[in-house]
């Protein structure tokens, strides 16, 4: 079993829920990553989610895009961030850590050196939003060699005979987009969530996780309720970025992510199992 399959079981057997926080490796600097990863942990994350900085991340609203951009231009890129991952590791040996990334850094790299390097590092799964599941048999192949799960994306618009190709090559869990467009766009409706999930649920068993619109405890609530876990992203990282604009240090910007994590976690920790 893959260490992000163990967690979300033991959450289940604890009639818990997944908290999966997204941040992009390297924003602000690539010092600030790995104290951020381990003051998410203590804040009660889950699953850590690692966006690989890129030049040109479609599936992403302007907050993010400008956190790829500060990233990049501290010079942070795809081995920085297996590096960090590494680090974390000294003092982390038991919270997952996925990479969300664009297909091009991985494919440059080569699926097989990536695949080596990122399970020396401790990295556990990957999520490409580019690649789809017609295409991801030889990078499916080398993730599976060295144990890596590889994350789906599903969104709402995604027809069910798709679901069940995608569930047909998912590990680990799948990933339900809340809201059409990109990240931090729209209005979340979790009865329209429910609806999807159930969906999604005739085709895996796999563990649901909901990102985009997650924003506060109380829709994290409302959609954990009905899935295995949520994902927070564009909230965190504007707070990040809004921490920034402010001028704040380094122990600044790690108090703001982690009260808005751990106010997170207490809205989903209240959900009755």
């Amino acid at each position: 079993m893959s260490k992000i399959a163990g967690r979300f079981e033991l959450l289940a057997r604890q009639g818990r829920k997944a908290l999966v926080p997204y941040i992009v490796a390297g924003d602000p600097g690539l010092d600030s990553t790995v104290p951020l990863m381990h003051a998410l942990v203590a804040a009660g994350a889950d699953i850590i989610e690692l966006g690989v900085p890129f030049s040109d991340p479609m599936s992403e609203g302007p907050v993010i895009q400008k956190a790829h951009e500060r990233a990049l231009a501290a010079g942070a890129r795809l081995r920085d961030v297996l590096t960090m991952v590494g680090t974390f590791r000294e003092r982390d040996t038991e919270t997952p850590v996925l990479l969300m990334g664009y297909a091009n850094p991985v494919e440059h790299m080569g699926y097989a050196r990536f695949a080596d390097e990122a399970v020396a590092v401790g990295l556990d799964g990957l999520l490409t939003v580019d690649i789809p599941p017609e295409e991801v048999a030889g990078l499916n192949a080398e993730l599976h060699r060295v144990g890596m799960d590889n994350i789906f994306l599903v969104a709402p618009t995604t027809p069910a005979a798709r679901i069940q190709s995608i569930a047909g090559q998912a590990s680990g869990f799948i990933y339900y987009v809340a809201l059409k467009g990109v990240t931090g766009a729209g209005h979340l409706d979790a009865e329209d969530v429910a609806q999807h999930l159930a969906l999604i649920r005739e085709f895996t068993a796999l563990p649901l996780a909901v990102g985009f619109g997650i924003k506060d405890a109380d829709s994290a609530r409302r959609v954990g309720a009905k899935a295995d876990g949520v994902v927070i992203g564009s909230a965190l990282v504007d707070a990040i970025d809004k921490a920034l604009a402010a001028g704040a240090g380094h122990d600044e910007i790690l108090r703001v992510a982690s009260e808005l994590v751990a106010s997170i976690r207490a809205g989903l920790d209240s959900i009755a199992s």
